[in-house]
């Protein structure tokens, strides 16, 4: 064997070494949470509404998304709102929110609507869900309890709601609910049918 020979052979050898190295082992990625349910449960007194959200096989399966709402909503009222999301492709199902808590500072949910002048407002901040002071940005919203007003007013409209990730909670307007410059990613999208009467 010639002197070039060898020394290529030893040169790919030690490339080979080199790729085997432990330097070189891929960092695990966190894949994004698949959510099959969710369900936003509105409560005033004995009057509960309940919206929810099923695709069986999570966002990318063939699958169609399946709404169903329990009933209208009564006008003049608020209500306290609460949402539940669940990975149901696993058994026992995953509570979504469990991970949502324990990253409050990069989720926030948006509820949407223009229509017949229903409002929202937040009921949660960020301190809810670690043992930090309620302080500066500690303070911002989350979203997994808001409180939903209808006014007098009745008919049809539609309710958005929205889950972003990794957004920027301190653009303006984003911590009173307002979407536009929240940036992030979608976690969940979906525009209820409600109605008030």
């Amino acid at each position: 064997m010639n002197t070039r020979k060898f020394l290529s052979m030893l040169s790919v050898f030690g490339l080979i070494l080199s790729s085997c190295s432990d330097d070189d082992d891929p960092v695990p990625v966190s894949g994004e949470e698949v959510i099959t349910t969710m369900t936003v449960t509105l409560t005033n007194g004995s009057d509960t509404v309940t919206l929810r959200f099923f695709d069986e096989d999570g966002e990318d399966g063939p699958t169609n998304p399946v709404e169903t709402v329990s009933g209208s909503l009564s006008a003049g009222t608020t209500y306290t709102g609460t949402i539940a999301l669940l990975n149901e492709t696993e058994s026992p199902a995953e509570l979504v929110n469990e991970e949502i808590e324990g990253e409050a500072d990069e989720h926030q949910f948006f509820y949407l609507t223009d229509d017949l002048g229903i409002t929202t407002a937040y009921a949660d901040q960020e301190c809810d869900f670690n043992d930090d002071p309620c302080e500066g940005s500690n303070a911002n919203p989350v979203g997994l309890a808001f409180t939903l007003t209808t006014t007098d007013a009745v008919g049809d409209g539609e309710l958005r709601v929205v889950l972003r990730h990794e957004l920027n909670k301190e653009a303006q307007g984003v911590a009173a609910g307002d979407i536009t410059n929240a940036g992030g990613s979608p976690d969940i999208d979906w525009t209820f049918n409600v109605s008030v009467e």
